[in-house]
């Protein structure tokens, strides 16, 4: 069964946004008083908060914390409806994209302006077969996932009868030193040294090792060096074991192997059941799909490349943002998603009212990590912050682009809640595969 456009019988143009997240949502928002039908297409429910994702994985947070659903964010947006599928192919000529329902089943959405926002999916660089032992962190499912590996580890390591047999399960290796490498191996230390802490009787959880594992010769390399060292220096006093300079050649089961970058070139394998990737992204399918259908050529990690005003070169109609869009080496953060979407749509907004079209003007209001619980790293332009008061700029920022109240005031008690008492509730260990959930440890 084929359907045409949402909106289609209304006069109106047609719209089609396809993507939920920063990007998505916040063209759609800006159209809210254009005369258009906007359709936002979303192979979920809900709107993610990415940039908390490692705390959902590490029971600090619940996923309905770091979610709202896309339907309840639009629902006073009376120009605006909700589709769900996955955006599978596209017809340039006839301006339509085919989406795929969870039932194999496909349909037409019909538009007559398209802005892509569909974002990125974890690279292995070619080692694909990696991702079975080392799961990335870009969606909902990832964070649980990684939340049943870490939790899990430490239940397997109980029921060990020695120390040896224990080892690996009580070994946390993490590729990537970027944030969200950074902050997720805080958080498992955090996580071993304080949530756990005397809740096991057979193991000592604050000797559960983390392996930060970087290629680059500093952490954190896309923020200045001082910020960078003070970054070190808290990982180092939190337990966390930083290996620079190594590239990760194999993942299995049962350990990981890293091989350094500078001779002598030896590889060394740690055992560890648990390993996270944080490093390296690349284009969802749907970008190959748009790009071959539009004429264009993908960069090396398949993004497309925009005009100044964030259209397709010779599609007018059709936009990318966000980490998708190449344009000027933008860095693939959740600003430029949300500055991105803003322009498109007010670039949409302003066509419809017959205004000319401006070139997109990123502003850079700086980045931001955290590391351990009241240390934090904040860099806008001259400013530098770090320690406690980078750990107070760092939570105000994220609080104000949660998406809803709810989740903010959830997230500021669940907080407050964790600083006061070390705990960290959101620890549940669910399988809804049926076949998996006989297994004790579904990864393995």
């Amino acid at each position: 069964m084929r359907r045409g456009a949402v909106g289609r019988g209304s006069g109106r143009p047609r719209v089609l946004i396809v993507g939920g997240g920063f990007g998505g949502l916040h063209a759609a928002r800006r159209l809210a008083h254009a005369d258009a039908s906007v359709t936002v297409l979303d192979r979920g429910t809900s709107h993610l908060f990415q940039p908390l994702l490692y705390q959902c994985a590490t029971g600090l947070l619940s996923q309905g914390a770091i979610s709202s659903p896309i339907r309840h964010l639009l629902r006073r947006q009376r120009n605006a409806e909700v589709a769900l599928g996955e955006a599978s192919g596209v017809d340039a000529a006839a301006r339509t994209v085919t989406v795929s329902r969870f039932d194999g089943s496909t349909y037409d959405i019909g538009y007559d302006y398209l802005v892509v926002a569909a974002g990125m999916r974890t690279s292995y660089h070619g080692n694909d077969d990696f991702a079975r032992f080392a799961p990335g962190m870009k969606t909902l499912d990832d964070a649980l996932a990684i939340r049943r590996k870490v939790i899990a580890a430490f239940e397997m390591a109980e029921s060990l009868p020695d120390a040896e047999q224990r080892r690996p399960w009580l070994t946390f290796a993490v590729a990537g030193g970027g944030p969200t490498g950074v902050e997720i191996a805080g958080q498992i230390r955090e996580l071993a040294t304080l949530a756990l802490e005397n809740e096991f009787r057979s193991i000592d959880t604050a000797e559960a090792r983390v392996l930060l594992l970087h290629g680059g010769d500093r952490v954190l390399p896309s923020f200045g060096a001082r910020l960078s060292k003070h970054a070190q220096s808290t990982l180092d006093d939190l337990g966390v074991e930083t290996h620079l300079g190594v590239h990760v050649t194999d993942v299995t089961a049962d350990d990981v192997e890293v091989t350094p970058k500078a001779e002598p070139r030896t590889p060394v394998r740690y055992p560890t059941k648990t390993t996270l990737w944080t490093t390296g992204v690349e284009a969802v399918p749907f970008a190959k799909a748009l790009a071959s259908t539009l004429g264009v050529e993908q960069d090396r990690s398949g993004r497309i490349p925009v005009q100044p005003d964030l259209s397709v070169a010779g599609h007018p109609n059709v936009f990318v943002v966000g980490d998708m869009s190449a344009l000027d080496d933008l860095p693939g953060v959740a600003e430029v998603a949300m500055q991105g979407g803003r322009h498109a749509g007010a670039v949409i907004a302003e066509t419809l009212s017959g205004k000319g079209r401006r070139p997109f003007k990123y502003r850079d209001l700086g980045n931001a990590a955290y590391i351990a619980r009241r240390h934090a790293i904040v860099e806008s332009g001259r400013l530098n912050l770090h320690g406690f008061i980078g750990w107070l700029a760092w939570g105000v920022i994220h609080i104000a682009f949660l998406a809803g109240i709810r989740n903010r005031m959830g997230t500021i008690l669940t907080w407050a809640a964790t600083l006061l008492t070390d705990s960290r509730r959101e620890r549940a260990i669910t399988y809804g595969d049926p076949e998996t959930a006989r297994r004790p440890y579904p990864d393995r």
